[in-house]
């Protein structure tokens, strides 16, 4: 079984996030990158079949050279080759025609994903990506077997969850569930070592058109003064939601 997991490089949710050119380019100084989470998950879980059934992994980030660094890391979590596709990924859209590139080039039978990265949270690449390469979908998913070409996934929805029944090739937007936290790899010295011999291809993006523009960021607004009001002034709580907060 070939895996392709798609890696997005989102800042840390500990940086401090600052804009410049009047709030229309995002400042990268001073922040730290890392592998998206959900994405950090459905690779966990490519280890997993790596492991149990022989599956060969690669990973494929769409950017610029900066998130190479973030590639090495999938390498040394265990990913046996990496693509990077050299454009900056500003439009969800033009960066699921670049996946579906890799994908009907590589033929691969399971592209795994995150559900949606940290950063923009569009929610949007993994539905597109299977749209375009026409395969069948699985979004929200918190648990997945495969046996041969028959696929049981789990996925969240409100309530509860749903088993379904698929087959590849699949696409999946993963989440935290598909592998626990705890199931998490942090790369050791020698899987650190192996990823600097493995393969980062580097390739350049097919004809796409931008379908959003991104005009200016705005931070959310600073939270207002905490007001403590007297458990026994009661009417002066009620006063303050009607009046002032005008949530009831």
């Amino acid at each position: 079984m070939k895996i392709l997991v798609c890696i997005s490089h989102v800042p840390d949710t500990t940086s401090k996030i600052n804009f410049t050119e009047n709030d229309t380019k995002f400042d990268t100084n001073g922040v730290q990158f890392v592998i998206n989470p959900y994405d950090e998950f459905s690779l966990t879980r490519a280890m997993w079949f790596k492991e149990k059934q022989g599956a060969k992994v690669t990973v494929v980030n769409v950017g610029n050279s900066s998130t190479e660094p973030t590639l090495r890391k999938a390498l040394a979590i265990g990913a046996d080759d990496a693509i990077r596709i050299n454009m900056d990924a500003v439009d969800g859209l033009s960066v699921a025609k670049q996946l579906s590139a890799v994908v009907e080039n590589g033929c691969y039978d399971l592209v795994l994903a995150g559900r949606e990265s940290i950063d923009y949270n569009g929610g949007m690449v993994p539905g597109m990506l299977a749209a375009l390469v026409d395969y069948n979908f699985v979004n929200g998913c918190v648990g997945i077997e495969v046996d041969g070409t028959a696929v049981k996934a789990i996925r969240e929805i409100d309530g509860g969850n749903e088993t379904l029944n698929t087959s590849l090739p699949l696409v999946v937007g993963g989440q935290k569930g598909i592998v626990e936290e705890k199931d998490l790899r942090i790369p050791n010295m020698r899987g650190i070592m192996m990823a600097r011999k493995k393969p980062l291809n580097v390739i350049e993006a097919v004809d796409s058109e931008n379908a959003t523009l991104i005009e200016s960021f705005e931070k959310p607004a600073p939270k207002g003064t905490v007001k403590l009001i007297d458990a026994d002034n009661v009417d002066e709580l009620i006063n303050l939601l009607h009046n002032e907060a005008k949530v009831i």
